[in-house]
């Protein structure tokens, strides 16, 4: 089954996620190179709860906004993005992202996802601010970031615990007015 193109990108495109998905999630959230970035990287997931994680968003039955991060060349499932716990009187929400195909790192594909969903967070939801977190190693991640327009709002000083080794986690944010739309200013042909 092919995925239905939500938001599209140069070298991928965002799509609804789909739950037979779950065994590519389930690698992936258990790859510890992989998730070593993420919050869940010290749980293991079993098989059942990623899939019915997964077929709560597939049925629109949560308030996040989930996509699987699709590679255009081959029509394969590399990682998602999401804006969570949206709040629509304040108009925010944070992102996350990743990218769990180890074959497409470095490719882009992060910068171009996040400037998908930042498109869809300010020009069809209506969001004022887009938050996200990360662990200060992770200084790939930042300079994707920067170069996608977000700005350090602030940190939790050795808020992440690794072995003996202390990270802080670091905020940054994007405002609406900060963003220059490109997909969806193309899609109205403006």
């Amino acid at each position: 089954m092919k995925y239905s193109k939500k938001l599209i990108g140069d070298k991928s495109y965002l799509a609804p996620v789909r739950a037979e998905d779950a065994d590519k999630y389930f690698e992936w959230l258990n790859d510890l190179e992989v998730s070593v970035n993420l919050r869940t990287y010290s749980q293991q997931i079993p098989f059942e709860i990623e899939k019915e994680y997964l077929e709560k968003f597939a049925k629109n039955q949560t308030n996040d906004y989930l996509f699987g991060i699709i590679s255009k060349e081959t029509d394969t499932l590399i990682g998602n993005c999401a804006l969570m716990n949206p709040d629509f009187i304040n108009r925010n929400a944070e992102l996350g992202i990743f990218v769990g195909d180890k074959n497409y790192w470095g490719k882009g594909i992060g910068t171009e996802s996040i400037t998908l969903l930042l498109d869809f967070g300010f020009n069809v939801l209506n969001l004022h601010n887009i938050w996200l977190s990360f662990y200060d190693f992770n200084t790939k991640s930042k300079r994707i970031y920067e170069k996608c327009g977000f700005k350090i709002l602030g940190r939790r000083r050795e808020a992440k615990i690794i072995g003996n080794l202390k990270f802080d986690i670091v905020y940054m944010d994007i405002l609406a007015e900060e963003y220059k739309s490109v997909y969806i200013k193309n899609l109205l042909h403006i």
